[in-house]
């Protein structure tokens, strides 16, 4: 596997250049300066709100000098709350070209578009000059999310992956499962596989809180999009999604932004801390792809029974397929068949290794199928968590 080594010893399978704007009324701005470039590696990402949050600032932070981000723009509108110098400060100091566009003070949309373009391609141009490095396992970090569960998810996808997070374990590399919403009822078993005692209940006390959220929203994590693709309860699908997790210890609990400190399986804390609040929104893929990304995740394995076509920005989406009708049915969006365990006899072992030379060839600069098809799906909103440290004891 060939990458790109960062000014931190952190390797990157892709070497792109990110545009972001730093608060709603800039986002019309930097679509225009990304979109000049759609067939190019770059990737627009920003955060709407314009009241401050030091979620979302961490979480741009990490994004905005994740090992796979080369060079980045950033688009404000001049009157925002957001920390755009420091945030600047941050991405010059990790060594990547940083440019800032201020709207109200560069002369509106046109001008602020043009200079923005010419930004960009500069950029284009300097990271060429990035050294390219080996990367072997170990230094990867890969996450697993899931949309669109269906009666295949737990017995075809989900295992599969869980068996790729225990081979990538053992090779030193860094593993992140999330979604503590569906993992509900599984407490117990997290608690169990946990490193010592303290963390054991640190888990458990993360899917109490994940319930609590939940009822307080008034949903939970089950859609009717998963009754109709065969899952019959809530027990179901969160059994399912746990299979994702594998059966390695549990090293640490992460939490949005926080790179883990050490190799190995790590669960990540999305729910916010606290009472629900207005504006502070029900869990989704695509924020917590991004979450992901901002711990530190090079590619995600997103598994899905209905068809879910979403990707990522910056960090590339393989799509393992648990039902052997939709795989056929949605080729085109579908990297891994793991509904072949059905109709072809396949075991979890033979489709991990599809998984993994899928991993092999996207850290060596293949495209997956959604970044084939364009997908550079984001989604950056408010949250709180009272932890700004990892959990690992």
């Amino acid at each position: 596997m060939k990458g790109f080594l960062r000014n931190d010893g952190r390797k990157g399978i892709r070497n792109i250049v990110v545009v972001s704007y730093l608060v709603e009324c800039a986002h019309h701005v930097a679509a225009r300066i990304a979109q000049h470039y759609q067939d190019q590696d770059v990737h627009l990402i920003g955060f709407s709100g314009c009241a401050p949050n030091d979620y979302a600032e961490r979480m741009m932070q990490q994004l905005c000098t994740h090992p796979n981000v080369g060079a980045v723009l950033l688009v404000s509108l001049g009157c925002e709350n957001f920390q755009r110098e420091r945030l600047k400060q941050d991405i010059q100091d990790s060594g990547r070209p940083v440019s800032l566009i201020v709207i109200q003070e560069d002369g509106g949309t046109q001008s602020s578009i043009n200079k923005g373009i010419a930004c960009v391609g500069e950029m284009l141009r300097q990271i060429t000059a990035v050294p390219t490095t080996d990367i072997e396992w170990k230094d990867l970090m890969i996450g697993t999310v899931c949309g669109g569960s269906d009666g295949y998810s737990g017995i075809t996808a989900n295992p599969s992956v869980g068996s790729t997070f225990d081979w990538l374990v053992d090779q030193g590399a860094t593993c992140i499962f999330e979604e503590p919403g569906e993992l509900i009822g599984c407490e117990q078993l997290l608690h169990d596989r946990a490193a010592t005692p303290e963390l054991g209940m640190q888990l458990y006390n993360c899917i109490v809180k994940a319930d609590k959220y939940y009822k307080q929203m008034g949903h939970d994590s089950f859609s009717a999009g998963n009754t109709t693709g065969g899952l019959t309860t809530i027990e179901e699908k969160s059994l399912g999604s746990y299979c994702k997790s594998g059966s390695r210890t549990i090293q640490g609990l992460t939490f949005p932004s926080l790179r883990p400190d050490k190799p190995g399986l790590w669960m990540m804390d999305v729910v916010p801390d606290g009472e629900a609040r207005w504006g502070f929104p029900n869990i989704n893929d695509n924020a917590e792809i991004m979450e992901m990304a901002a711990c530190g995740c090079h590619l995600v394995l997103y598994t899905t029974g209905r068809g879910s076509v979403a990707g990522s920005a910056i960090t590339p989406v393989i799509k393992v397929c648990s039902n052997p009708a939709t795989y056929q049915h949605m080729q085109d969006d579908m990297d891994i068949n793991a509904g072949a365990i059905v109709t072809e006899g396949l075991t979890f072992e033979q489709v991990r290794d599809q998984i993994l030379r899928c991993i092999e060839e996207a850290a060596s600069g293949t495209p997956t199928k959604s970044e084939a098809l364009g997908h550079r799906e984001y989604s950056l909103g408010y949250k709180s968590f009272r932890c700004t440290t990892i959990q690992n004891q």
